[in-house]
């Protein structure tokens, strides 16, 4: 129990320090750095020592190669978004925003990244994982996920459930197919810091950014996302969605999907990954 609280200390101290620092870009950066690097050494050790086990789930080994992957997946996956949204005229640039906002919001969205990956799948998805399977791990994880978002300044149902699909989902089978939290981490930080350092739109109802376009968004809800920003528009979700499936098949065919109430195949299935 003490290495659930310890992780989720350290995330909750880092993100609480990256809130407030998040209008000094290079406070943001340093800070979101720092969030970056110390919970994942405080759940290396925490888990190790508790499990008694290689935290095989953040090894060094592939580790730069899978953060690439998922930064660019995440990235070209919202950049698919915005495509549609442009094409249909509800995405609309207006010029050049800030690039000492942009290099900020890099602090800032890796912090997240990282902190909300491992309470959300290092920690939640793994645990619930042994006793449920990966199915039931994916599903609660992922409302998890969403609802967390409702607390945002501008959240929405929609934009939960969105969130649920798409982040929640997506991210826990990425987990699941590669038994490893860096794509997921990649993942996560790419498709946020697309959205806000590089397309400027709002990123799950937190207020406006200042990334690298001044752009906005104008059109029905259910296609843009609203004031909760294009996490809710059904592009992403349907794009998340589709992932998700893909990153199952994955998971499936390499031999990773934990039936329910097979907890002693998780740490097996991680050694295999490795």
């Amino acid at each position: 129990m003490w290495q659930i609280l310890a992780v989720v200390l350290a995330c909750a101290v880092g993100g609480q320090g990256a809130t407030a620092v998040q209008d000094d870009p290079w406070l943001s950066l340093l800070w979101g750095g720092l969030t970056a690097v110390l919970p994942v050494l405080v759940y290396r050790w925490a888990v190790g020592r508790t499990e008694r086990r290689p935290v095989t789930e953040l090894a060094r080994e592939g580790a730069s190669g899978s953060l690439l992957r998922g930064l660019v997946a995440g990235a070209v996956m919202f950049g698919a978004v915005i495509a549609n949204l442009y094409v249909l005229g509800d995405y609309t640039v207006h010029g050049f925003g800030s690039p000492t906002g942009a290099i900020g919001l890099v602090g800032f969205m890796a912090g997240a990244a990282v902190t909300e990956e491992l309470m959300f799948r290092g920690l939640l998805f793994r645990l619930v994982e042994r006793g449920l399977g990966t199915y039931l791990a994916l599903a609660l994880s992922g409302t998890a996920f969403g609802a967390s978002h409702l607390l945002n300044e501008d959240a929405t149902l929609l934009g939960g459930v969105a969130v649920s699909i798409e982040a929640g989902g997506m991210l826990a089978a990425a987990y699941a197919a590669t038994r490893s939290l860096w794509l997921p981490i990649g993942l996560h930080f790419g498709w946020n810091f697309a959205e806000s350092g590089i397309f400027g739109t709002e990123v799950s109802g937190n207020g406006d950014t200042h990334g690298l376009l001044d752009a906005s968004t104008s059109g029905a809800t259910l296609i843009t996302g609203g004031e909760f920003g294009p996490e809710a528009s059904v592009y992403a979700t349907l794009f998340g969605a589709l992932l998700t499936v893909v990153f199952l098949w994955l998971a499936r065919r390499c031999g990773r999907i934990v039936p329910r109430r097979r907890a002693e195949r998780v740490d097996a299935l991680a050694a295999l990954a490795r």
